[in-house]
């Protein structure tokens, strides 16, 4: 059979592109390597437990904000969602000190400014900035550290706004303000994590992909994109099996899909080298826990914990982890107790490079000693705020960003994709279209990460194909100049 779109990648791009596609009417099929579908959003189990890759909360889902009718359109609005602390969605702790982060732009505002009293001005201009977005050509090629330290005259003031942003890289020399703004503005105007795991959002997806007639394959790894008279005919798989189709979309980082085309006609060298020379951002290491029944009451926001007020260099210390993020799991036994929490942590691809060779469950004694080291470290730093945590623990596991690149064949196990550089934003920025007039790609790689960015990605894509307004949806993507290079 040849199908009228075939999307490689089940990460929440590719499901979006292949839910509104096979909507319209189009033969649609999915194809993932992996045993489940889902990339970074998939939920994994030990045991009785069920765990999240990657989503932990989404912002901006209340009436009239940025993901509330998107999400409404394609049908995750109605999935169990629970709003988090509306005094401090966020709460900070450098040092000895707590910042809560507040939603609504004022409130946000005049929260910090009773710590930084002699800041309310500049807090005012940035929650207006939060307010009205600035456009990518206003904003990519802006550096966001250079922005708030001139903004803000006292340097922990920076620290305690880039603290949460832990949820992207923050890179002093290379981070664009249109990055750093597009990841705080929609969690401002509110905040949420679902009742239950990511695998919600996959089914969902893959449920109206099915009802519409679409097909999921997994355990369909591409090893090789067939080229015919200037198009892509074909997707081959190493044990043979080959998927023909007349449009392809891929939702796999931009340099594996490119290396998919061996003998290509329409890509140049330059192209390809620009491609592979992209740097793609840090990994994550994620310790897993499975509390005590009744140990720790549940907590409604998320706890961000530093050593030092070194928010955007803590991940180059070498003298253990300077840095945490904890997220409590939303109880489902009826009680007011946690029963799971998620600690993360930065991880350099350096960290874990001795072992890249290697694959899951063979890494050896000394990898499992190392992760036992650094998750011992997290939940020490987490104690500062989470007092006794480590008495509390029942089990816990690790992942490293082996284990993400593994499992979701991102390259050194980058848990936002391409690296963004606003000395370069339109080198690092990728557009949906390639050299191929029906290949095109969607994921956090190309604009935005994160639920939302990804989101507004695939309907860029969609847009980019020439069918968002047919699949439902307008103006949703990023601006045209962030589609068109």
């Amino acid at each position: 059979m040849k199908y009228d779109v075939i999307v490689i990648g089940s990460g929440l791009g590719g499901l979006i592109c292949a839910r509104q596609l096979a909507r319209s009417g189009r033969s649609v099929l999915v194809l993932e390597h992996q045993r489940q579908p889902g990339g970074c959003l998939q939920s994994y189990r030990r045991g009785n437990w069920e765990f999240d890759t990657g989503l932990h909360y989404v912002g901006g889902l209340a009436e009239g904000q940025p993901l509330h009718d998107v999400f409404e359109a394609i049908g995750l609005l109605k999935l169990p969602w629970q709003r988090l602390d509306a005094n401090g969605f966020d709460q900070i702790t450098i040092g000895r000190q707590t910042y809560p982060l507040a939603e609504g732009f004022e409130n946000f505002a005049d929260t910090l400014a009773s710590f930084f009293p002699q800041q309310h001005n500049a807090l005012k201009q940035f929650v207006g900035l939060l307010r009205n977005l600035p456009s990518f050509e206003e904003s990519s090629h802006v550096n966001a550290y250079d922005y708030l330290t001139t903004l803000f005259h006292d340097p922990l003031l920076v620290n305690v706004i880039s603290a949460a942003a832990m949820k992207m890289e923050l890179r002093r020399e290379s981070l664009p303000l249109f990055n750093f703004v597009h990841g705080l503005s929609s969690y401002v105007q509110s905040s949420w994590r679902l009742k239950g795991s990511g695998n919600l959002i996959v089914g969902s997806l893959i449920n109206d992909i099915k009802a519409a007639g679409g097909e999921i394959c997994c355990g369909a790894e591409v090893r090789r994109l067939e080229e015919q008279g200037g198009k892509i005919v074909a997707a081959r798989c190493p044990n043979g099996r080959v998927f023909e189709g007349r449009l392809f979309i891929s939702d796999v980082h931009p340099q594996l899909t490119f290396s998919w085309l061996k003998d290509s006609s329409l890509l140049k060298g330059m192209f390809r080298r620009r491609i592979n020379a992209l740097e793609n951002t840090f990994g994550m290491f994620t310790v897993s826990l499975v509390l005590k029944p009744g140990e720790l009451p549940y907590f409604n926001h998320n706890k961000y914990v530093y050593r030092k007020a070194n928010v955007w260099t803590f991940s180059e210390d070498v003298g253990g982890v300077g840095g945490v993020m904890a997220s409590a799991r939303v109880p489902e036994d009826g009680t007011e107790f946690v029963r799971q929490i998620d600690l993360l942590a930065p991880m350099s691809w350096e960290m874990c490079r001795h072992w890249e060779e290697t694959t899951i469950g063979r890494r050896g004694e000394i990898y499992e000693l190392q992760k036992e080291r650094i998750a011992d470290d997290c939940i020490r730093l987490a104690e500062r705020v989470i007092h006794g945590l480590s008495k509390m623990v029942e089990k816990r596991y690790t992942s490293t960003p082996l284990t993400w690149r593994d499992y979701t064949l991102s390259p050194c196990g980058s848990a936002f994709g391409v690296r963004k550089d606003c000395r370069a934003p339109l080198l690092t920025m990728l557009s949906p279209k390639t050299p191929i007039p029906n290949l095109f790609l969607t994921g956090q790689s190309l604009v935005l990460h994160g639920l939302e960015g990804v989101t507004r990605t695939a309907f860029n894509t969609l847009t980019a194909i020439g069918l968002n307004e047919e699949c439902g949806m307008k103006n949703v993507g990023l601006s045209p100049t962030a589609i068109d290079q």
